[in-house]
C-alpha cells in the first residue's frame, strides 16, 4: 500500500511538473513539448482536423500500442499522467505574462517538461505520445529514454520544419535538447525508488 501511494503521489507530480512547464511556459510561445504536437500540427496542416482531437487521437494510439509491450498497468497509470498534465496545463497557462524573455520561457520550461516527463517515465509511466515509444525503446534496451526520446522526436521535428516552418521547430529542438537531458538526470538520481523499471546509473 505504502508503495502505491508513494508512486501516486510521484505520478501525480510528474504530471503536475510537466503542465506546468507547459502551460505557463512553452504552449503560450506556440513551441511543441514533443513529437506527439507535431504530428498534430501536420495533420491539422494535412487535412484540418483539430490539432487537440489530432493530438488526442496520436496519444490513445500510441497508449494502445504501449499496452501490448508494457501492460495494462502501464496504461492505466499513463491514463493518469496525462489527465492530471492537462488540468494543471490548464491552471498554469492563466498565468502567462506577454512580458517575458523567450529565452527565459525556453529554459525553465524546458527544465520543468524534463523534469516531470523523467519523474512518470522513473515510475514506469509515459508522458503520452512520443514517450510511449522512448519508454519502449529504454525499457527493451536498458538505457536511459532521453536519448530514444530526443532522437524520435528530432525526426518529426525535422519533418514539421520542412513541410511548415522552421521557426517554430527550431525553437522546439532547443526545447527537446535541454529537456531530454533533463530526463535523463532526474532517471539517474537515487533519491526516487522506482517500482516498475531498474534503471541504471550509466
Amino acid at each position: 500500500m505504502k508503495h502505491f501511494i508513494a508512486k501516486f503521489g510521484l505520478v501525480a507530480a510528474g504530471g503536475a511538473i510537466q503542465g506546468l512547464g507547459m502551460g505557463l511556459f512553452l504552449f503560450p510561445n506556440y513551441i511543441p513539448s514533443g513529437g506527439a504536437g507535431g504530428i498534430a500540427v501536420l495533420i491539422n496542416y494535412w487535412f484540418h482536423i483539430n490539432i487537440g482531437l489530432a493530438l488526442w487521437l496520436i496519444n490513445i494510439s500510441m497508449l494502445f500500442f504501449g499496452v501490448k509491450v508494457l501492460g495494462k498497468r502501464f496504461a492505466v497509470w499513463t491514463v493518469m499522467g496525462i489527465t492530471i498534465t492537462s488540468i494543471s496545463l490548464h491552471f498554469f497557462e492563466q498565468g502567462f505574462s506577454p512580458d517575458r524573455n523567450l529565452f527565459f520561457d525556453i529554459v525553465a520550461g524546458s527544465v520543468f517538461l524534463g523534469t516531470g516527463i523523467g519523474i512518470l517515465m522513473r515510475q514506469g509511466v509515459s508522458n503520452g505520445g512520443m514517450g510511449v515509444v522512448a519508454l519502449i525503446i529504454s525499457t527493451k534496451r536498458n538505457i536511459l529514454p532521453g536519448r530514444p526520446l530526443f532522437f524520435v522526436n528530432m525526426c518529426i521535428f525535422l519533418v514539421t520544419g520542412i513541410i511548415i516552418d522552421w521557426k517554430i521547430i527550431l525553437l522546439a529542438l532547443i526545447s527537446q535538447w535541454i529537456s531530454t537531458k533533463v530526463v535523463d538526470q532526474v532517471c539517474q538520481m537515487t533519491f526516487l525508488q522506482t517500482y516498475t523499471l531498474n534503471w541504471r546509473k550509466k
